[in-house]
């Protein structure tokens, strides 16, 4: 997966007018720093010789930005460094930056303080320099102030490490477009050029005969592969072997269409199956189970990020799913929201082992689908769009709390979760709508809305929060200054 392929570079600012002497200290404390980040964070963190001179920064900004390992730029100010010096390597910079306020030392030594103390520790005001000129460049970056070593900034910069690995991730995002969009939907078209320049993405459209080719080639022994796969993971309630098998067949035939074109997201449509003798369903589940994007219905933008996002999660605890918001529970006191889709919700958050089950389907005129049927984890978790508005892309976040399903469905025979939006259904829901959030999104048991938000202040998209705290009012405000703002090219 993503992490174990990225590193991130920290860089500490100095000059000469200390002597040179206290260099070696400075490149002691980010190597002991750096050592401990790298514990603690899901990405290692390496120290690079302080840098004293604007030839020296931009040399580093430069390396950084030809290394295919360094995912960020990490920057600290040990001591007062010179801003103008900074100029030309932050101007080169074109990866993410995380400015750290931080000092090695956690409490002042008032028994021994002394101006040699004081001339190698000056963080206080050297970092206040250099966020001015970042600031004054108009640089977007990530700053966070603390100790280095309380959990708590440790936790502020793996919120911001997983982001930038999303964002690496990004720029490889490959999404393969089986077929366009669902006829007339406006929420799951949106500009391919725009997102490509912005987000990175490269989306391409190959027709469904060319996957009914693929399928059509996979032999016995490939599907009997696949389907002992099927058995070890999964509860095979089906007598309906046939339609098992089938899926097993198009997991194979789109893996293999995968690697050959290099595609790691995909979408499909039920408009548009042709000669597929099933809408693929359990295929598509299992593929999402093993780190593929998936949207249905041609939606393209929220394939790539159920990508991103589990690229993102990786390690951390729950599943990252693609999902639809289904239908409502309106009890007063105690409104939620049933989100699932027809057949293609992945297991990484079931709370059960999942059952494969072939049951007919109403829409798609095929034959009847195997699918994965479970009910959900229980927990904290968010709800992403992507959404395009025309002028600038939006990234809403809504924060949710998945609650057990303790009532089953016999008649609706799919993988479901269940959840309670904050700060309450109407309002989430009205938030929602006002900002343009579609039906389709990625839920999140790993990720949280700090992460999404240090994602989207990366790619240069705008960022919509729905929490604890949203009142509408407020809300609407926020997304009438926000439109004023991109139309102004603020």
């Amino acid at each position: 997966m993503a992490f174990k392929d990225y590193e991130f570079w920290f860089v500490v600012g100095t000059q000469f007018l200390y002597g040179e002497d206290i260099f070696e200290t400075i490149n002691a404390h980010a190597a002991e720093m750096c050592a401990l980040w790298s514990e603690k964070l899901p990405c290692k963190i390496v120290a690079k010789p302080c840098v004293k001179t604007s030839g020296e920064i931009l040399g580093i900004m430069q390396s950084a930005n030809e290394s295919k390992q360094c995912a960020g730029v990490i920057t600290w100010m040990h001591t007062f460094s010179p801003s103008k010096a900074w100029i030309a390597g932050l101007k080169a910079l074109q990866k993410p930056y995380l400015h750290v306020n931080t000092q090695y030392n956690r409490d002042i030594p008032w028994a021994d303080i002394d101006m040699d103390f004081m001339n190698l520790n000056q963080s206080a005001h050297g970092d206040r320099e250099h966020g001015y000129i970042a600031s004054r460049m108009r640089l977007k970056r990530k700053v966070i102030a603390g100790f280095w070593k309380d959990e708590q900034f440790q936790s502020k910069m793996a919120a911001w490490v997983r982001a930038a690995v999303g964002a690496a991730e990004s720029k490889k995002t490959h999404v393969l477009r089986i077929s366009d969009n669902m006829r007339n939907v406006a929420v799951t078209d949106g500009d391919k050029v725009e997102a490509q320049i912005k987000l990175g993405w490269q989306i391409d459209h190959y027709g469904v005969g060319d996957i009914i080719n693929e399928v059509n080639s996979i032999s016995e022994a490939q599907t009997d592969e696949q389907m002992a796969e099927y058995e070890k993971l999964y509860i095979m309630d089906t007598d309906n072997i046939e339609a098992v098998r089938y899926q097993a067949k198009i997991e194979v035939a789109l893996k293999k269409f995968f690697e050959k074109y290099n595609f790691n997201a995909f979408h499909t449509n039920f408009e548009d199956l042709q000669g597929l003798r099933q809408l693929p369903g359990l295929a598509a589940q299992d593929l999402m189970r093993l780190g593929y994007g998936f949207g249905a219905e041609g939606d393209w933008k929220v394939a790539a990020m159920t990508r991103i996002m589990k690229q993102m999660a990786e390690g951390l605890d729950g599943g990252t799913v693609f999902m639809e918001d289904y239908t409502y529970h309106l009890e007063p006191g105690n409104e939620m929201l049933l989100g699932s889709h027809m057949l293609e919700v992945c297991p990484t958050c079931a709370a059960e082992t999942p059952k494969i089950q072939v049951h007919p389907l109403g829409i798609g005129g095929r034959e009847d689908p195997a699918r994965l049927v479970f009910k959900a984890q229980t927990g904290n978790a968010v709800v992403v769009t992507l959404v395009d508005m025309g002028d600038r892309l939006r990234l809403i976040c809504n924060d949710v709390e998945c609650k057990e399903q303790i009532n089953d469905m016999p008649k609706l025979p799919v993988a479901g979760v269940l959840w309670k939006p904050l700060p309450c259904l109407q309002t989430s829901a009205e938030a929602w709508i006002y900002a343009g959030g579609a039906h389709h999104s990625v839920l999140s048991y790993s990720l949280n809305a700090e992460i999404m938000r240090n994602f989207a202040e990366i790619m240069g998209i705008e960022f919509i929060h729905i929490g604890k705290d949203t009142e509408i009012e407020q809300f609407k405000k926020e997304l009438f200054y926000n439109d004023v703002a991109y139309k102004l090219g603020i």
